[in-house]
């Protein structure tokens, strides 16, 4: 069980800065202070990230700002992450050189381009990087915001590797830069926490071919660790249907 109380304010201090890239490192340093300044962001949980190896970081989705503060939550744990991401991104000026230079993984539209990306993905964890997915591939439509159900892609990945899966609660980011906002909500200074708990086990899932059912078996486990996580930060109760027993 995650310990809210062990929320604790960010600290530049002792960020790792080996592989950022250029680009994704000065966002990095840009974004830092705004980001301090504009929120009260508080992580904990940063203790069950592997400092080392293949890893991946499984976050709900409210909004655009999310990559902004799960990317500081996975460099206070001790990471630089990659994010599987639309390709459209790749197309925005200033944000493409961004992608490119943090080694980011675009995720196209058809068949063939998804598998080119699942294998990057492979590739990339296999390779020790942590690489961050949002299992539900969008912001949540549910008008409570809780995680609405994940796509399996995580779930091939993680059996197919074998590589930890870091659940992660991110939450207030909708109240700094709602969907459709086009400019964040500076003042007053928003509550954004984010939370991790321990990876979710998939050990009797794993293997090279995993089957439809436990794909889905595994996309439920690790919803389920999101949403259990994020009932611990909201301070209330997820609907029933949205927890596994």
């Amino acid at each position: 069980m995650a310990d809210r109380s062990r929320l604790r304010p960010l600290s530049p201090r002792g960020l790792p800065r080996r592989g950022r890239g250029f680009w994704f490192g000065l966002a990095i340093d840009v974004l830092w202070p705004l980001l301090t300044l504009a929120t009260r962001l508080r992580v904990g949980g940063t203790r069950h990230v592997p400092r080392t190896g293949g890893a991946l970081i499984a976050s709900n989705h409210l909004s655009n700002a999310d990559p902004i503060t799960v990317t500081a939550f996975c460099l206070v744990a001790g990471r630089v992450p990659r994010f599987l991401a639309k390709a459209v991104l790749w197309r925005v000026p200033v944000v493409r050189a961004v992608m490119r230079s943090g080694r980011h993984i675009p995720v196209h539209r058809g068949r063939a381009s998804a598998l080119d990306s699942y294998r990057d993905v492979v590739a990339a964890v296999r390779e020790g990087d942590c690489v961050v997915v949002f299992p539900e591939g969008t912001f949540s439509d549910r008008a409570d915001e809780w995680p609405m159900q994940g796509k399996t892609g995580l779930a091939r990945i993680a059996l197919t590797t074998g590589a930890p899966v870091v659940p992660v609660a991110n939450w207030g980011t909708h109240h700094v830069l709602p969907d459709g906002a086009r400019w964040p909500r500076l003042r007053p200074r928003r509550r954004v926490e984010l939370l991790a708990g321990p990876p979710v086990d998939l050990s009797d899932l794993a293997g090279p071919k995993p089957s439809a059912s436990q794909l889905r078996e595994a996309t439920t486990r690790i919803m389920t660790a999101i949403t259990v996580l994020l009932a611990e930060v909201r301070g209330e109760s997820p609907p029933p249907e949205q927890v596994k027993a």
